[in-house]
């Protein structure tokens, strides 16, 4: 009976071990228990009480220190692939074709690569392009060229309204915009769901029929990259706001680079003349959302942030990295998530991809140098504006087409195929232009072929278009050092005024 009533060894090793399996996983809950209550104390008892349309970082900073700190690392420019990075490149100097191409215009003066969202005001103060406004009278860009470089912009926009924003010139604005791209340019204060606070990407889906509020969290995951990543142009005949430069998208007919151009040919806008050929040109800028949206990437239902603002982990906590970034910096959080080859064999792919867009690209930007070149010579020698109109017209097309591949920025991966077809044709018109000028200049009794430019350094080519380049950089410094000087006091002293409730 007494052997019976015994426990053979292998219960007692059993009831032992469950016991202990027991212990570790009540362990284990009790933990994520501790760490999901610190998580919902972090979310929803913040240290300040955020305002609507709050432009200051470091106040939301307060709330979510891990999505702070790691935007803050957007001021880093240690980072260089093979095709740009986070650090300043003057990109006319790498390729001084650039000042050729935009003979006429701001960007021929200065084209400095973007740094990291962290310097959007410094950058924007800093360049030629906006001139210096209180030392010349030459200021050329208006107030709207802030649209997307500070979350004080939605701030003054719902202060103000929209319309007197965007009247008058960019130094309107000087004092006022003082906080570089952040929070407030994409997060609600209250609830921290994304939005829109651009009112031109809003009015671009309500003229294709569409309601962006109807967006998925995951489709705002794209869409609030796409209130500055986009094609826009400054509309002045908007009925009732006519000669206000108001920032519109040219998606009414569709949003790849025909339709844009149609609807730009239709309504006869030009951003400028060129100072060579004449042509009336249009500045693409950077049509990233336009680009991706018909991407491999995008077809599969990866978003902007997915790769360029990658989810982490830090204390149990998981948060999106807002160190806005290329994912070619941080390849193990952004693309081997899904890619499970080596950082070699995927940096190996994506430079594959590019250096055959880019070679393609060059091959156009040099058809287009000499076409503008040719055009300038058959003006000197006597052609009308009748013999010329078609010619331009293709010149026309065909740098929009390189610069809607050029100012695309990341589109050479993104989308390859897309921009080799653009580059394609862009070739096709470029090629049509300077057989018409070839014909047009031997017919003009005028010496062909035209010589190539000597525009091997930034400098010659600044040159060959008549910039006066020592002059424009003493009044931008001036302006540096007089004017900026006095928008950070006033804005210091405006913001010190403004109410923080803890």
């Amino acid at each position: 009976m007494e052997t019976n009533q015994k426990r053979k060894p292998w219960i007692n090793w059993a009831i032992f071990l469950i016991t202990v399996v027991v212990v570790f996983v009540l362990g284990m809950l009790s933990s994520t228990i501790s760490e999901r209550r610190v998580e919902t104390e972090y979310v929803y008892k913040p240290k300040v009480q955020i305002s609507e349309w709050e432009p200051r970082n470091e106040l939301w900073g307060k709330n979510f220190p891990a999505e702070y700190d790691s935007y803050v690392k957007t001021s880093e420019s240690n980072f260089k692939s093979k095709y740009n990075g986070n650090a300043m490149i003057d990109m006319l100097e790498v390729d001084p074709r650039l000042v050729v191409l935009w003979a006429g215009y701001g960007f021929s003066k200065d084209y400095n690569q973007g740094r990291g969202h962290y310097y959007a005001i410094d950058d924007m103060r800093n360049t030629l392009r906006v001139g210096a406004p209180g030392i010349t009278e030459s200021e050329p860009m208006p107030a709207t060229c802030w649209t997307c470089k500070s979350p004080d912009v939605p701030r003054l926009m719902n202060k103000v309204g929209i319309t007197e924003f965007y009247t008058g010139k960019w130094s309107k604005w000087g004092a006022e915009i003082v906080n570089p791209i952040g929070c407030a340019d994409c997060h609600d204060n209250e609830t921290m769901d994304l939005r829109i606070s651009r009112p031109a990407l809003i009015e671009a889906f309500e003229r294709q029929g569409k309601d962006i509020t109807k967006a998925t969290h995951q489709e705002m995951r794209s869409l609030v990259c796409a209130q500055c990543h986009v094609e826009y142009y400054f509309n002045k005949q908007l009925p009732g706001k006519e000669g206000v430069p108001y920032l519109t998208f040219p998606w009414d007919k569709g949003m790849n680079v025909e339709d844009m151009i149609a609807y730009y040919d239709e309504m006869d806008f030009s951003d400028w003349t060129h100072k060579i050929s004449k042509a009336p040109m249009l500045k693409a800028q950077h049509p990233g959302y336009e680009t991706w949206i018909t991407g491999t990437h995008a077809k599969r239902g990866v978003t902007c942030a997915d790769c360029h603002m990658p989810y982490m982990s830090e204390s149990g906590q998981k948060f999106t990295d807002h160190h806005m970034q290329s994912p070619l910096n941080n390849i193990a959080n952004s693309c081997q998530v899904c890619h499970r080859e080596s950082e070699e064999d995927l940096k190996s792919f994506v430079y594959d991809k590019m250096d055959k867009v880019i070679d393609q690209r060059d091959k156009l930007e040099i058809m287009l140098v000499r076409a503008h070149a040719e055009a300038g010579a058959a003006w000197e020698n006597g052609a009308s504006e009748k013999q010329m109109e078609a010619i331009l017209q293709n010149i026309r097309h065909a740098q929009f087409r390189w610069d809607y591949a050029a100012a695309s920025h990341g589109a050479a991966f993104h989308n390859s195929l897309e921009i080799l077809r653009v580059i394609s044709t862009g070739m096709e018109d470029a090629q049509e232009a300077r057989v018409e000028l070839a014909v047009l200049l031997t017919n003009l009794g005028a010496t062909y072929p035209v010589p190539y430019p000597e525009i091997e350094t930034k400098a010659q080519a600044q040159k060959y278009i008549g910039l006066p380049m020592d002059q424009l950089k003493d009044e931008k410094q001036q302006f540096l050092d007089k004017i900026v000087p006095a928008w950070i006091k006033e804005a210091h002293e405006r913001e010190s005024k403004m109410e923080v409730k803890y």
